[in-house]
């Protein structure tokens, strides 16, 4: 068999364990705790596009595998920890392709009384040390970078204005799309690579039916209090005002589960124990997740994330 190597270099190894270093002395520096939660969990994640793998451990339930950690960390600041981040390997279904792997890390961090825009200047704190590069940045709305890119207002435009616009440029599902998946099909493929050319770019503002679990803008409604970083067309990081209403967070889940339900996918169990956390108590606070190999591919060059990786999925 000849595909035991790694598919990254010493060099880029050496780089990457490198800017792991520097990560965590960034936290450490600013007294951010450290924690570490399990991979293995009873509840998946209610998104409709993130697909959780699932394990057998013993006869009596199924696990799975975690899209991200952020569940856990939540429950950890409602029991009242304080700021913390985490380091960890998450794996998420029928995810690959030059920019994706099955499995890959995650640097994700809560930090309390932070506004969005504070931990936006953190991010780009983080990822300038990483990359570094001291490159200017610009923050711009959800509409203004459709309207930059498109021409088009992502919140007035009709769903049939939309999807023509989506058909010029290839979008063809087999089945009628509904509004946010045409929204997210012209930003991944024609507004997000064009961002973040010249350094780093914040989008914020996010539709109000693409908050997952963030809260909405007490000033406009139709948006949520999110953000996603760009850096030469790669989507980076997604941020959140994290959501405390449990209630409020129980009806989005089953608003998931409903839409799951109609496309045929899998209605997981809730995680009821998140959900008691919130009930309890979510400090003020926004969190966000940055994909560390795709700092990593930025920083060395690399075209595919397998180049930075020791072993992508095929040859784990």
């Amino acid at each position: 068999m000849s595909d035991w190597r790694p598919t990254a270099t010493r060099a880029t190894l050496q780089r990457r364990a490198q800017m792991l270093g520097q990560a965590r002395s960034f936290f450490a520096a600013r007294q951010v705790m450290e924690v570490d939660t399990p991979v293995v969990v009873n509840a998946p994640v209610t998104d409709v596009h993130i697909h959780s793998a699932q394990v057998t451990l013993s006869n009596h339930q199924p696990y799975f595998l975690h899209t991200s950690p952020e569940y856990a960390m939540k429950r950890l600041l409602a029991a009242g920890t304080g700021d913390i981040y985490q380091v960890c390997h998450v794996v998420r279904g029928f995810e690959r392709g030059r920019l994706h792997n099955s499995e890959f890390t995650l640097i994700e961090w809560y930090r309390t009384g932070f506004s969005l825009s504070r931990l936006m200047e953190e991010v780009a704190e983080l990822v300038r040390e990483l990359l570094g590069t001291p490159a200017a940045g610009e923050r711009l709305s959800y509409r203004e970078a459709f309207l930059r890119h498109l021409e088009l207002d992502p919140f007035t435009a009709s769903d049939q204005q939309l999807s023509n616009v989506a058909r010029v440029h290839g979008y063809t599902p087999a089945d009628p799309p509904s509004r946010d998946e045409l929204l997210e099909f012209l930003m991944g493929t024609r507004v997000g690579p064009q961002l973040g050319i010249h350094g780093l770019t914040f989008v914020h503002g996010y539709p109000a039916s693409q908050a997952a679990l963030a809260r909405l803008d007490p000033q406009d409604p139709r948006a949520a209090l999110r953000f996603e970083l760009y850096v030469e067309g790669v989507e980076l990081a997604n941020g959140f005002h994290e959501l405390a209403s449990a209630a409020e967070q129980r009806a989005r889940f089953e608003s998931d589960l409903a839409a799951r339900r109609r496309l045929g996918s899998p209605a997981p169990p809730l995680d009821e124990r998140l959900l008691a956390a919130l009930e309890a108590g979510l400090p003020d606070c926004c969190g966000v997740a940055l994909g560390f190999d795709r700092v990593v591919m930025l920083a060395t060059d690399a075209k595919s994330i397998d180049e930075v990786l020791p072993f992508p999925t095929e040859r784990a």
